[in-house]
């Protein structure tokens, strides 16, 4: 298990920084495998792999994309996401339609279907993290969001292709 303490509120040294977000990192990793193999692990209920489920989710946030956007917005391959596209248009999760803006590139639409797996994936997730033990609180949560989000930045412009 990964240790950590408590620090004073100043902001740290760019070294210091860097060990601590080491320990988000550590922590961050073996995390996200189990989220994935939990949710493979539910797949039968929804229907859902991990990637389809990332693709219907930001369907959901964002509205219809292009395969490329999507790809670009998750930082995964374009090809990967096509798959994702695929399958969860073969479970009738999704529909491609024309795009007004590109003929070329069609846009993947989110289906009611598609809609009611994605509801029934958060429902069973949200009654699952309501178990999390400790003494949390939104000041935690916000600052764990805050870090996340501003490390995140620093790889925004990965290549996935």
């Amino acid at each position: 298990m990964v240790e950590w303490s408590t620090t004073p509120t100043c902001p740290s040294r760019p070294d210091d920084l860097a060990d601590r977000l080491t320990v988000v990192f550590a922590l961050v990793d073996p995390h996200c495998r189990r989220v994935q193999r939990k949710v493979e692990q539910a797949e039968p209920i929804e229907g859902l792999s991990v990637g389809m489920r990332a693709v219907l989710d930001l369907l959901g946030e964002s509205g219809p994309m292009t395969v490329p956007q999507l790809g670009r917005a998750q930082a995964l391959s374009r090809q990967f996401v096509q798959r994702m596209v695929n399958d969860a248009a073969a479970e009738q999760l999704v529909e491609i339609i024309p795009n007004p803006a590109q003929q070329r590139s069609s846009l993947i639409r989110l289906t009611d279907r598609g809609r009611a797996a994605v509801t029934a994936v958060t429902a069973r997730e949200h009654a699952l993290l309501r178990q999390v033990d400790g003494d949390l609180t939104d000041a935690d949560v916000t600052a764990c969001v805050r870090v996340l989000a501003r490390m995140l930045e620093l790889f925004v412009n990965v290549d996935v292709n």
